[in-house]
């Protein structure tokens, strides 16, 4: 009973009202909607009727934001003479690397036994006090934990979340197709506009409106734009179509910890790319191009030719070099056309190098010690972006213009002198980029360890890393840079505490990190010290390897590696015999 109370309170929490209701404005509430008049679709071709909906559910570990399970679609009607769909991607699943694929194959969806109550509603006010209910429904729980293969109690223990994302089944093009808000503006790209054409009150509206964040969640900011017009791809892609439901409340952070949380954090002396969005809702054609100007540190960088049709967006961003010191960088942004997501951005720029480990002696000792587990922080593998280009297409009509003509024998008559009128369109195209990191680490005795034999060494010496990072993908080296910071955790400090930033030994794309030189080492070594006490068990390392920068953010990995401890230092001393005269 007391776990029924507990995800019934946290859900309740995590849900927020149309904002015609009033709630208290507590720091809960992770659900909003908004949208308006469907207007009218084209007859037998391209429409959508009310009640045609459902959801994608997605159960997501709460601890590094991936996906634990194939999502599953629910839907109150039957649904089965969908013909076109994307598989089951989740919106997580695309932000990750995924590409749109359209499959003809048989569309899976599940009619749950309590219906649901509607997703997306003609009028644009649906009844969120209806779906608080459904979703703190223990039975509707424990039906989601059946379809994904968990236990009720499993599901609700506080390590997972779920995700989810409404679903429309519309008519496009005579055919029935299934889509998330995120994949309608995938699929909008794809044909350059053409479902926005079609069907635009529902797929870049009701459709992406009918959920969005209150607060930001799974890397997905909180949505604050518009609740009652169309959205362009670029938005819908980054913030809208999405709900999570939460079965406890939200830790604080360890202040001390470095992981970047913050959209503007940087490091020190980093090349890094500052990136805004550029919205429009007129054209902005090749004729009259918009112009956007970053302003940072007494430097203009100003990035021209941009295009964007109508109702759309696109990031615009650009390179540059941190400071050598910790400081607030104020970057101020202008646009000539179109309206820009930030025009003031307080940039933190800090360093890291300051929780290094103390130097181990021989009279350490920690005999309470316990292994810890890993740290499993957020990882960002891949990114993707895009650009808009515009080519004229040309459409040449004449356009009459007929003058008398007197002849001298004074006849009359009349003849055309018009002239052929190019009345063409811009064609727009969104050529869409992507990057991917690789990335490796290698945990080793250091070259100075007298017995080590492979991956087994005494405690005591020192142990040296390499971490190696490569970023791959479609996009020129222009947009991105490679992986330039690592952190170094370690197990007799339970990954916390202290660490070890490590060097950038060679920089550009690949890269090379290792240990700095240690001060404590005899050799200057580039190494870290086991510390003597640690028992003989996997000695087991854990680096996080960040600032790898996209045009849509950073590319973040987590790895580990270990030795195996066997024996210490004191095992290799020999007392030779005394002299004695």
């Amino acid at each position: 009973m007391k776990r029924i109370i507990t995800v019934l309170l946290c859900l309740f929490l995590l849900f927020s009202a149309f904002p015609s209701v009033a709630f208290a404005d507590d720091d809960g509430g992770n659900i909003d909607n908004g949208g308006g008049g469907m207007g009218e679709g084209e007859a037998g071709q391209n429409f959508w009727n009310p009640g045609q909906d459902g959801v994608r559910v997605t159960v997501v570990r709460d601890s590094d934001n991936k996906p634990v399970t194939t999502p599953i679609d629910l839907t109150n009607k039957n649904e089965s003479n969908i013909y076109f769909h994307f598989n089951k991607k989740s919106k997580l699943h695309y932000k990750s690397g995924a590409t749109l694929a359209v499959s003809t194959s048989k569309y899976i969806y599940k009619v749950p036994e309590k219906g649901l109550p509607k997703i997306i509603e003609d009028d644009g006010i649906a009844d969120i006090d209806a779906i608080r209910s459904y979703f703190t429904d223990r039975l509707v729980i424990g039906y989601i934990a059946d379809l994904v293969g968990a236990s009720y109690d499993t599901l609700t223990n506080g390590n997972y979340k779920l995700l989810v994302e409404p679903i429309a089944y519309i008519t496009f093009g005579g055919q029935r197709y299934a889509m998330t808000a995120t994949e309608a503006a995938l699929y909008d790209q794809k044909l350059s506009g053409g479902l926005r054409a079609k069907m635009k009150d529902l797929s870049h509206k009701n459709l992406p409106l009918a959920m969005f964040l209150r607060k930001a969640d799974l890397g997905y900011p909180a949505y604050t734009g518009s609740r009652t017009s169309a959205q362009s791809n670029s938005t819908i892609i980054s913030s809208l179509g999405l709900g999570v439901i939460k079965f406890r409340e939200d830790d604080g952070e360890d202040s001390d910890d470095p992981v970047i949380t913050a959209n503007y954090t940087y490091r020190v002396n980093t090349d890094v790319v500052t990136a805004v969005q550029l919205n429009t809702g007129s054209e902005i054609n090749p004729d009259s191009p918009a112009k956007v100007t970053f302003r940072i540190n007494g430097s203009t960088h100003n990035v021209t030719n941009i295009v964007i049709p109508e109702d759309e967006s696109q990031l615009v961003w650009v390179k540059w070099h941190t400071p050598s010191t910790p400081q607030t960088v104020n970057i101020s942004v202008s646009s000539n056309k179109g309206s820009l997501s930030a025009t003031s951005i307080a940039a933190k720029v800090e360093n890291l190098d300051t929780h290094e480990p103390p130097n181990p002696t021989a009279k350490d000792r920690n005999d309470s010690f316990s292994a810890a587990s890993l740290p499993d922080k957020p990882e960002y593998l891949s990114r993707s972006w895009g650009i808009w280009s515009a080519r004229w297409h040309e459409y040449l009509v004449w356009h009459e213009h007929w003058v008398q003509r007197h002849h001298a024998d004074g006849s009359v008559d009349w003849v055309d002198k018009g002239k052929w009128v190019d009345e063409g369109w811009w064609d727009w195209t969104f050529t869409r980029y992507s990057a991917s990191l690789t990335a490796n680490m290698s945990l080793s005795p250091d070259d100075k360890v007298p017995t080590a034999s492979g991956k087994t060494m005494k405690s005591g010496y020192g142990v040296k890393v390499s971490v190696t990072g490569d970023v791959d993908g479609s996009a020129p080296n222009s947009h991105i840079t490679g992986l330039q910071t690592a952190v170094a955790y370690f197990p007799e400090w339970q990954y916390k505490s202290y660490w070890r930033l490590l060097d950038l030994t060679r920089s550009g794309n690949p890269s090379t990190l290792q240990f700095k030189n240690n001060k404590y080492s005899t050799y200057n070594r580039r190494v870290h010290f086991t510390p003597l006490w640690y028992p003989d068990s996997k000695y087991e390392v854990s680096v996080y390897a960040f600032d790898a920068w996209t045009p849509a953010g950073m590319l973040v990995a987590n790895l580990s590696d270990y030795v195996t401890i066997k024996g210490n230092v004191y095992d290799d001393w020999h007392v030779g015999p005394q002299l004695v005269e």
